[in-house]
């Protein structure tokens, strides 16, 4: 079992949300490689913002066992200078997913993600894919 921590995409956790068996998802392979799992407070706005009052009482319960990462100065440079490069080769990305790679870079995670698309083209960001962790 690897101790890195792993950055959790809100696709992770939707699938694992909606899933009734947990051992489908994503996330239970991903927890029999690693431990330690982290979100950036974007990830958990945008699991609140889709909840109703029944669905928040699951996630208080599993943002308890996650490291939430804010936004802060560093974040907000970081998502600058990616959304700089992505205007240069004309790709653009949504504005939740520039700030959760940008935390993820700046905390030297990888993350986790079944939205590739969303996230492979930006530079130097380490993604983890359902496929990358079925093959190991």
């Amino acid at each position: 079992m690897e101790n890195k921590i792993i950055c959790l995409d809100t696709s992770v956790l939707i699938d694992y949300f909606r899933k009734k068996n947990k051992q489908n998802t994503f996330f239970f392979q991903l927890t029999k490689k690693y431990s330690i799992f982290a979100v950036s407070v974007i990830t958990e706005y945008e699991i609140y913002i889709g909840s109703n009052s029944e669905q928040e009482k699951f996630w208080n319960n599993f943002f308890k066992f996650l490291t939430i990462l804010p936004v802060n100065s560093y974040v907000i440079k970081n998502a600058v200078e990616i959304e700089k490069k992505l205007k240069k080769t004309r790709k653009s990305i949504d504005i939740p997913d520039l700030f959760i790679a940008a935390t993820t870079l700046e905390n030297k995670m990888a993350l986790a993600t079944l939205n590739t698309k969303h996230f492979q083209n930006i530079e130097k960001i380490q993604l983890i894919t359902l496929s990358s962790t079925l093959r190991t």
